[in-house]
């Protein structure tokens, strides 16, 4: 497989890892056109660690406990693609995880760096940017007050172990989970947190599937596109 010339990780948990078009621990299959495959521009790296032309599920053999469908890679892989050339994906996210369960030294958060690790290694490339979804498990009277600690530990120690200190972040708010008020305050934590070269993309507005909690097939499409909008917008150096 040629090298990957632009990476970016995906990482956090089930909104990541994509249930678009998932009902009843099923898949529909349906691919929209913005999310649709281009072997030769568009890789994800496998849970082999090799590279292998992409397509939704692009965390099917991640986020192995739970039934994967589409959700912002491949949208956001093929809005970029013409700006920055071969995408190289990187499926690190996992349904149901609590920041936590990221923290270093876990299985999460060090198969994450493994995985990165790799890709850079196998082909050469670039990692540019990390895409972030995660908070829906951690808004809850018993986790939130622990979010921002956790989550801003999370970044630093992603780039001091890849050594690039200024790695791009580029996270959602999430825009479902527990109580309201809790969503709320996990909301303003992301959207205040105060990093070099991290942005915050909402995700409010966008449509949920009835279980209230993932996003919908179009949602990941619109998502995609705003994560990509964020990365041209402040990282791309492309043309």
């Amino acid at each position: 497989m040629d090298a990957c010339k632009e990476i970016f990780i995906l990482s956090g948990q089930s909104n990541m890892a994509g249930r678009g078009g998932v009902v009843g621990n099923k898949w529909d299959g349906v691919i929209p056109p913005e999310c649709a495959p281009d072997d030769l521009r568009i890789l994800r790296l496998n849970a082999q660690l090799r590279w292998e032309p992409a397509r939704d599920p692009l965390h099917a053999d991640i986020d192995v406990k739970k039934t994967c469908g589409v959700g912002p890679g491949m949208a956001f892989a093929n809005a970029v693609k013409d700006r920055v050339g071969t995408v190289g994906l990187v499926p690190c996210a996992v349904g149901g995880t609590r920041i936590g369960e990221w923290a270093r030294g876990g299985i999460l958060y060090d198969d994450m760096i493994k995985r990165a690790k790799a890709a850079r290694i196998d082909g050469g490339g670039e990692i540019r940017a990390m895409l972030w979804y995660q908070g829906e498990s951690d808004a809850s009277a018993e986790l939130v007050d622990l979010y921002k600690a956790n989550l801003e530990a999370v970044f630093r120690n992603l780039r001091a172990d890849l050594s690039s200190p200024s790695l791009p972040i580029i996270q959602v708010a999430i825009v479902s989970g527990g109580e309201q008020q809790f969503v709320d305050k996990i909301r303003q934590i992301q959207r205040e947190i105060d990093l070099p070269n991290s942005v915050c993309v909402d995700a409010a507005g966008l449509q949920l599937k009835g279980d209230n909690l993932h996003l919908t097939t179009e949602a990941q499409v619109q998502l995609g596109r705003l994560l990509a909008d964020a990365y041209l917008n402040h990282f791309s150096c492309g043309p």
